[in-house]
């Protein structure tokens, strides 16, 4: 059940404390993952866009690690139960606007819904709609750029404690296929520890990406989209 965390017991109370009032408590981390696995598992089955198939594991982990599923509210941290997700979308006219799409754990069902969710704002009448709940992980990706370091846009004048994580141009090395990805968090409600252990968890789904992925669920959804 969503609550509060009890930061008056909690390990991290001076540390969260001490970057609470921070004009910028934001830290960045920028990396690379290999994806060459799961390029070759989505070949396999039907036409899977793979930039949703990136933000399912992306946001599957994200709900893994407690820390990711923390938001502050007037000076408390309310701990989410399960956490959504929101990412940007290119327009035709090069305006971009946003789609939000919800949690799945089950891969084909996720893809589906998220497939919904892009294709209404890329057939509809391009308004900027940003969602006001805090219960998402703000996505985006810039396929023109190998990044190696990003900074998003932030206002500081609230609460802004969603993490934001972006995504990067393909990069070709040797036989492996690596996503440039940057993961901005609030310092208060987390360290580069745990945001070295989505990033490594992250790389383990990533290698393993059959776990996940299924050749079976990726005939389903192939059925589904003819259907």
């Amino acid at each position: 059940m969503a609550e509060y965390l009890d930061v008056t017991n909690w390990a991290r109370r001076e540390v969260f404390e001490f970057f609470l009032g921070f004009d910028k408590p934001y830290f960045n981390i920028c990396t690379r993952l290999d994806v060459t696995n799961l390029l070759k598992l989505l070949r396999q089955g039907p036409k899977v866009r793979m930039s949703l198939a990136y933000h399912y594991f992306a946001l599957r982990v994200a709900n893994e690690i407690e820390p990711f599923r923390y938001r502050l509210r007037q000076g408390k941290v309310f701990v989410h139960d399960v956490i959504h997700g929101g990412t940007t979308v290119l327009l035709p006219n090069e305006n971009f606007t946003l789609a939000y799409f919800d949690y799945q754990e089950n891969f084909v069902k996720f893809i589906a819904q998220a497939e919904r969710a892009v294709g209404e704002v890329e057939s509809g009448d391009g308004a900027f709609r940003p969602s006001p709940s805090d219960d998402r992980i703000h996505f985006t990706t810039l396929p023109w750029v190998s990044f190696t370091s990003f900074s998003h846009a932030r206002n500081w004048g609230r609460e802004d404690s969603i993490p934001k994580i972006a995504f990067g141009k393909f990069i070709r090395e040797n036989d492996r296929t690596l996503l440039p990805i940057s993961v901005e968090v609030h310092h208060a409600l987390m360290d580069g520890l745990h945001v070295g252990r989505y990033l490594t968890r992250l790389e383990e789904a990533l290698l393993e990406p059959e776990k996940f992925v299924v050749s079976d669920n990726l005939q389903d959804h192939g059925q589904a989209a003819k259907g």
